[in-house]
């Protein structure tokens, strides 16, 4: 009967549907939408403007474009992998799945309960509805039936730098590599259930075939990671991430925090997932297993590898013993202390996760013990007394969730070895069709410590904060999405930089008005409140004060023609507005993008000028970039930015992208600051890129 009446019922399904819902793009494109720009424009900004090296995002949804997820098949960690849909509409589908059978269309997807046709916008190219339920493919298959690609980037600022001007026989630290940045990434994928690939990455200043890099690139990575043989749901060989829990006890993939988008303040990913990204950190190398059976599941794994840390000798004025002051997160090798700082910490790490699922339950246990060779002992600040320490060190939690019809528990709690605890529990509602509620409040003590994670805070990394995030959407028509959040938090000890507990606030509200395909514009402003150290009078104490930020944004895209679309943002912002660090910045750009779906030649250009009183009323901007590359420059000072992407497909497995981009100063005769000071008053950026399919 259910069969019939979808089978009357669709076609007027489809109609209305086509008319809203695009159909897979000829050329799959892995931009991201507006609220995964501003995300990453937060992570750039919350990272003290260190810009993510990991693209794996980027790689997982052109995947999921030429392999969309089967949703008669697909888990709710599938289905969340998307970044698209929160877990209430995740269950939903689940849910609706179990109780009338597979779905017939993707269009069906429409009768699901939460699901409006923004959301299926974003979600049509990804997915799709097929009968053919067996997943099993024969191991031959599997590792000849895939994609191979071949992935060349180089990259180089035009203008030289102090680093490349120095005496190398003079200078004391100077860059003794050539400036030109390289990656070299060969991938195999077989609809993302079997791959393997290696990575070989030089930045620019660090050597290549001689002197501290006689093997060629600085950075080497290799991945083998195959999914769904049998019981064995994720094997990984090489180099993988590990992801459990909300983000307190480890969390090495890319996490959003704070944004409109209020859904998405749940971390959601399996446990192991394969690492074939540039970035030097965020990952571990060894071996790890994830077995499924039925509703259990667990996890293990092990890595040992070199990390970058700071080497302070034993019998020096600091320590009697050899111990390591700090880890280097940068991932430079150029000058002579880069060098010496490469590797010298052996990083042993073990641990594992068991879980079950019963029925809307969600249950599991997570554990991770790490090992060094030398003890980690920071420098004696007030800010150090609860920092990480030692040799030996672990983590430890609980997470859960729980679904009851519209609403959507979810939480972790977490302690270390040194019985420091944290917390972090949250809650989505939908309260109507045209709202959505979420709630996270986390209690992370000062002394909680770990490695490698990304949890749902303020601070960059969970520890000393206490905070209660509140968000809402209302839809009042299929044009119209108002998002509102607030979050209010403290830190009960000292910070760096701050040297007093401290409160702070942020607040934001968005309107978007889209009535159409070819129309999205956005306002937004934003208020936040932080204190930190301010001492222009140079006094005994470091007074503490809080200095408020806000800032205005409106952005408007238009698609002119099929091909051509349309975009600007004008933003403005205040700095500590009635206080004695006043100052206030602005910024304006307009881009032109042109992406005909089966013509092989498309690009973007973009032109912008920012004005700001000095580093404190920054701003950022997300950039295009080639495939599987993004930007988010800050700009501060007076000048203006352009850049060009010119993207031609030579042939059906040929690709070739070219970029340029330039700051121009007009009142300044130098650029950058240390070995990156340039003398003139503009920089430029060149980046080509191939990519080659057999």
């Amino acid at each position: 009967m259910r069969k019939c009446i979808i089978s009357l019922s669709l076609g007027l399904i489809c109609i209305i549907c086509k008319a809203q819902v695009p159909e897979t793009p000829e050329k799959p494109v892995a931009q991201p939408n507006s609220n995964v720009e501003q995300q990453l424009e937060n992570i750039t900004e919350n990272n003290a403007d260190t810009e993510t090296e990991d693209d794996s995002y980027q790689q997982e949804m052109l995947q999921y474009q030429k392999n969309p997820i089967n949703i008669n098949t697909a888990s709710a960690s599938q289905l969340s992998v998307l970044r698209i849909l929160s877990p209430i509409q995740v269950q939903n589908i689940i849910n609706y799945r179990n109780l009338l059978g597979n779905f017939v269309n993707v269009y069906e997807l429409q009768a699901v309960p939460g699901l409006d046709v923004a959301t299926l916008q974003r979600l049509r190219p990804n997915i799709t509805a097929s009968e053919n339920t067996d997943i099993f493919n024969s191991l031959m298959s599997r590792l000849v039936g895939g994609d191979n690609t071949i992935l060349f980037r180089v990259s180089q600022i035009l203008e030289q730098a102090k680093g490349y001007a120095v005496d190398p026989n003079s200078g004391k630290n100077f860059y003794p590599g050539s400036p030109q940045r390289l990656l070299l990434r060969y991938r195999y994928n077989y609809k993302n259930n079997l791959q393997y690939g290696i990575v070989g990455e030089k930045d620019g200043g660090e050597q290549f075939f001689k002197g501290a890099q006689k093997r060629g690139f600085d950075f080497y990575s290799f991945h083998f990671f195959a999914k769904n043989i049998g019981i064995i749901k994720s094997l990984a060989i090489g180099d993988y991430t590990v992801n459990m829990g909300q983000g307190l006890t480890q969390w090495m993939s890319l996490a959003f925090k704070k944004s409109p988008d209020i859904t998405s303040v749940k971390r959601e990913a399996d446990v192991l997932r394969p690492y074939n990204s540039s970035g030097e950190i965020n990952f571990h190398r060894g071996i790890g297993i994830t077995l499924a059976k039925k509703n259990w599941e667990g996890t293990l794994f092990a890595s040992y590898r070199n990390v970058d840390a700071n080497f302070a000798a034993g019998d020096s004025a600091q320590t009697q013993d050899d111990v390591i002051t700090s880890l280097q997160i940068s991932g430079f090798h150029r000058t002579k202390s880069e060098v010496a700082d490469k590797g010298v910490q052996r990083q042993l790490a073990f641990g594992g996760n068991i879980a079950c699922q019963f029925k809307s339950l969600h249950v599991g246990l997570n554990a991770i013990q790490y090992s060094l060779k030398y003890p980690l002992q920071k420098q004696s600040d007030p800010y150090n007394l609860y920092a990480l320490s030692g040799k030996h060190f672990g983590n430890y939690s609980t997470a859960y969730s729980y679904t009851y019809k519209n609403l959507h528990f979810f939480g972790e709690a977490a302690i270390t070895d040194k019985k420091y605890s944290g917390f972090i529990n949250g809650l989505l509602l939908s309260a109507a069709t045209d709202v959505d509620l979420s709630f996270v409040y986390r209690n992370i003590s000062k002394g909680y410590q770990s490695l490698y994670t990304n949890a749902f805070t303020e601070n960059t990394y969970p520890t000393n904060e206490k905070g209660f995030f509140s968000g809402i959407t209302i839809r009042p028509t299929d044009s119209w999405r108002v998002e509102a959040y607030a979050d209010m938090y403290e830190f009960p000890w000292l910070r760096y930089r701050v040297n007093a507990p401290t409160t702070g606030s942020d607040y934001v509200a968005q309107l978007t008005y889209k009535p159409n395909k070819s129309l999205e514009i956005y306002t937004r402003f934003k208020s936040e409140k932080k204190s930190i150290n301010y001492n222009p009078d140079d006094l005994t104490l470091s007074p503490v004060i809080p200095q408020p930020r806000q800032t205005w944004r409106t952005q408007f895209s238009y698609k002119l023609t099929t091909s051509v679309t349309f975009r600007s943002r004008m933003e403005t912002v205040c700095f500590d507005k009635k206080g004695k660090a006043a100052e206030k910045g602005f910024l304006i750009f307009t881009d032109l993008l042109f992406t005909p779906p089966l013509k092989p030649l498309s690009g973007n250009i973009r032109l912008q000028y920012f004005e700001t009183d000095g580093y404190n009323s920054r701003l950022y901007a997300y950039e295009n970039d080639v495939l599987y590359g993004f930007s988010i420059p800050v700009f501060y000072g007076k000048g203006y930015r352009y850049y060009v992407n010119v993207n031609y497909d030579l042939t059906r497995k040929i690709s070739l992208w070219a970029r340029i981009a330039q700051y121009i100063y007009p009142d300044k005769q130098t650029t950058g600051t240390g070995l990156d000071e340039i003398k003139s008053n503009h920089k430029t950026e060149v980046k080509f890129q191939a990519l080659i399919k057999f």
